[in-house]
């Protein structure tokens, strides 16, 4: 894979002055950069150049093109996008504060009105995506940024609109397991292609869950018997680990880690039904 370094020059040409790298994953680096146009810090996502095995560069951009449409308090804008020399790239605002990841890095276990507060922005923010059919498939810690008193939900860049491609259209709608492992629906673990609003409800558990216990429900000595926990295994009641925990509190959250269990051969209830919003 070519280092995404080497590949700054032909993918943001004379527009961003690339400042440093600020987080890397499995899919794409992200760069603090200067908007030189617009004399603004920004954050740019650069992918990895072989995503192509997962669907190619007409898909993502599709997705990123229904994104860009996303208008909401809660979720980080999108500014720009492109693709240059089968990389894609999108631009978003650099949000001064940290992460719901760093947060919890540096406190473990935050408190329960605290807890409530950010889920009932990132709920918000999701209900909106949802009606708009766009399901976010990326729920976790890392993509949920604190900025003052506020969540914003970030990375709609696995995103999927979950409006159907055209018969003519060529752009591949095969299943891909695309998520994070902790925090993914047991119908992602199975590369589910109609995924639904449940399947980001259910990491939404678990992340409301990691938020109260300092862990998340699951655990696996590897990312494979991590990914079987969320199928087989029915998680701990949240304040079997924290009693203080209300039990209404409990009960979302166990609710949550049950939209995304569906029975083999079950019905799917029509979307969108009360039960897949926040």
């Amino acid at each position: 894979m070519t280092e995404p370094n080497v590949l700054l020059g032909s993918v943001v040409g004379d527009k961003y002055r690339i400042v440093e790298i600020v987080g890397r994953g499995g899919t794409a680096t992200v760069f603090k950069a200067e908007d030189l146009k617009h004399q603004r810090t920004v954050a740019i996502k650069v992918f990895r150049s072989d995503l192509s095995h997962f669907g190619g560069t007409d898909r993502f951009s599709r997705e990123i093109a229904i994104v860009a449409t996303l208008q909401h308090p809660n979720i980080l804008p999108l500014l720009d996008s492109g693709v240059a020399n089968g990389q894609l790239y999108y631009v978003m605002p650099y949000v001064q504060g940290d992460s719901l990841r760093d947060r919890l890095t540096r406190e473990g276990q935050l408190q329960v009105q605290e807890v409530l507060r950010i889920l009932v922005e990132v709920c918000d923010a999701l209900r909106y995506a949802h009606e708009l059919g766009i399901v976010h498939r990326d729920i976790k810690p890392e993509n949920v940024l604190l900025s003052g008193r506020h969540a914003l939900l970030a990375d709609f860049g696995i995103a999927r609109g979950m409006v159907k491609a055209k018969p003519d259209s060529n752009i591949t709608t095969a299943g891909m397991a695309l998520g994070t492992p902790a925090y993914m629906a047991p119908e992602q673990v199975a590369a589910d292609p109609d995924l639904d609003p449940r399947a980001d409800l259910y990491s939404l558990g678990v992340v409301a869950f990691e938020m109260l216990a300092g862990k998340p429900p699951f655990s696996g000595d590897s990312p494979a018997a991590l990914l079987a926990a969320h199928v087989s295994e029915t998680a701990p009641s949240v304040d079997s680990l924290r009693p203080e925990i209300p039990a209404a509190v409990a009960g979302i959250i166990a609710r949550c880690l049950r939209s995304g269990r569906r029975s083999a051969g079950s019905p799917r209830p029509p979307w969108p039904s009360s039960s897949s919003r926040c």
